[in-house]
């Protein structure tokens, strides 16, 4: 691929040769899609026959032999764990009542952390964007998950945006033994393991517990996603094939990832590199929050450019730029070309959303375009796809964004946000690190000042 980011080498490849496009990798073909019309094809028309995942190596390891819904193949389990996510885990009932946590974690603490750092104008502090947004995130996560949050807790999906050369040359057994790729990652494994064993093993003991106190062993509604997990495990017919183990459990708790700070850091990148845009989201949240002091979820669906520049950044920075591969089950034509069982299939969602034939200006970040648009990022509308579509559409979608946009009203309420040193907008570096999320190159370094006293 060159020294190029892939998504950008593809969208080059993909304008010479077409947006359905044939790419030998290894010994793996795979069909590489760069337009809307191609991506609805295979999202939508062909969804059922394209709805399997390739065998990852790290995936497979991580994931307790394949049990992660992410990256699991089509089959039965896979449609048991769709249910579980979409019905219990991540609906939108089950979001909402994550809503406390949300709002003590990003209306309050996160608040606090940055204000502390911007009570001094006369030297105002720079500081650097993902490493205090990143702890807060995972803060939600964690605490929606298992109820607690560990000082070892950490982000453990990095690995998996290394491609393996076994990955490539499956039939090349030895190839993970040479690289040390398998044992980095089964090493990882365990210690992620251990973390969250320790922390099922706890949610079950305090039910026993509950259970021989003479209470109820569990809630009317779980504290957690561990308990949600519990409950159903606790149900499952002795005769269903699929039943939750605790390796089930674990593979699914393991599931999240840092897409979410991603956003945020693009978004705010493209805040500060468009000070119009940022002046105009900010007078929009300031003027509805008012003199309340504090920032609540209710409402912030009414925000409609703040929500139109949370859309843009999707659109010009996806956090997974290609979608996780498909592989076909069956032979399928797109576009007019057979594409035959055994084939990866992967979508360059980063490409299509810097498609002229669908945005005008597309590398320019105008948030305006979605104001008058119903366009939304709910699978529906294939020039806008960040989070997938179809069967395997990323099932967080409506946790993450809840999240994001309650991060976004509290930067733009509490705080004016300032370059370091001087720095023009039109200076900050905005180039890519490509990996399971894609990230900036070099960090976001911002300097906050607390708003008119906004900040008890």
């Amino acid at each position: 691929m060159g020294s190029k980011p892939p998504h950008h080498r593809l969208r080059e490849l993909a304008q010479k040769y077409g947006p359905v496009m044939h790419l030998q990798l290894g010994e793996l073909r795979h069909v590489v899609i760069s337009s809307a019309e191609a991506a609805k094809e295979v999202l939508k028309t062909h969804d059922a026959p394209l709805a399997s995942r390739p065998f990852i190596l790290a995936a497979n390891i991580f994931y307790y032999g394949g049990k992660g819904i992410s990256f699991t193949p089509y089959g039965e389990y896979w449609k048991l764990m769709r249910k579980i996510a979409t019905a219990e885990l991540l609906s939108n009932k089950r979001v909402l009542s994550y809503r406390s946590i949300r709002e003590e974690e990003l209306s309050a603490n996160l608040v606090r952390r940055i204000a502390d750092s911007s009570t001094n104008q006369q030297t105002p502090t720079t500081i650097n964007f993902a490493e205090v947004l990143f702890p807060a995130m995972n803060r939600v996560i964690a605490r929606s998950a298992f109820g607690v949050v560990r000082d070892n807790t950490k982000s453990f999906m990095g690995l998996l945006s290394g491609l393996d050369l076994s990955d490539l040359y499956p039939s090349v057994k030895f190839l993970p033994a040479l690289t040390g790729f398998r044992a980095k990652v089964t090493r990882l494994h365990h210690q992620a393991d251990a973390l969250i064993k320790e922390i099922v093993d706890e949610h079950k003991a305090a039910r026993r517990a509950a259970a021989a106190a003479g209470g109820k062993e569990k809630e009317a509604a779980a504290d957690d996603l561990v308990d949600v997990l519990l409950d159903l495990q606790e149900n499952c017919t002795d005769d269903m094939e699929s039943s939750l183990t605790d390796d089930h459990i674990k593979a699914v708790i393991t599931a999240a990832s840092g897409t979410l700070s991603a956003t945020m850091e693009w978004t705010m990148s493209e805040l500060m590199k468009n000070p119009r845009v940022l002046q105009k989201a900010q007078e929009e949240v300031r003027g509805a929050i008012g003199g309340k002091g504090k920032v609540e979820e209710h409402g912030l669906d009414d925000l409609k450019y703040m929500n139109a520049v949370i859309k843009e950044a999707l659109r010009m920075h996806p956090a997974g730029p290609l979608l996780v591969p498909r592989e076909s089950i069956e032979d399928v034509v797109i576009s007019g070309y057979m594409v035959p069982t055994g084939t990866k299939v992967m979508v360059n969602v980063w490409a299509i959303g810097r498609d002229p034939s669908y945005w005008a200006d597309p590398d320019t970040f105008y948030p305006e375009r979605f104001l008058d648009c119903s366009m939304d990022f709910k699978g529906r509308d294939f020039e806008f796809i960040p989070f997938g579509a179809g069967r395997r559409m990323c099932s967080g979608m409506y946790f993450g964004m809840a999240i994001v946009q309650l991060a976004l009203a509290n930067l733009l309420y509490h705080f004016d946000w300032k370059l370091p040193d001087g720095m023009k907008p039109e200076e900050l570096d905005m180039s890519e690190r490509f990996g399971i999320t894609l990230r900036r190159n070099s960090p976001l370094c911002l300097i906050p000042v607390a708003y008119n006293n906004s900040v008890s």
